[in-house]
């Protein structure tokens, strides 16, 4: 699949409040799990307290809907389930069920 048919994640986030680095942090994350099928991951600056998670055109993740931030297994859950649903996020899925 060439680079323009694969998805894009844009996360904007506030640069009045400083979170770039948390911005970062979740695109690292994104890129370590799911690699080379993401097109881009981009970090988009913007003000006002934005920080909200896209996929293509879709919202996955905003912070004044969904309050706060996602920690980084919610995030690569919600990323999986729009790029591949029945992939294994292995220690991710498993976190919180009886028996781990």
């Amino acid at each position: 699949m060439s680079e323009s048919n694969l998805p894009r994640i844009s996360i904007t986030y506030c640069t009045q409040c400083q979170w770039l680095l948390r911005a970062a942090w979740m695109a690292q994350e994104l890129l370590s799990t799911f690699g080379t099928d993401l097109g881009a991951v981009a970090l988009v600056p913007g003000t006002g307290g934005v920080f909200r998670i896209q996929y293509d055109d879709s919202l996955l993740w905003d912070r004044a809907v969904d309050g706060g931030f996602p920690d980084a297994r919610i995030l690569k859950q919600r990323v999986r389930d729009r790029l591949d649903p029945g992939r294994d996020l292995g220690h991710v899925d498993r976190a919180g069920r009886p028996g781990d």
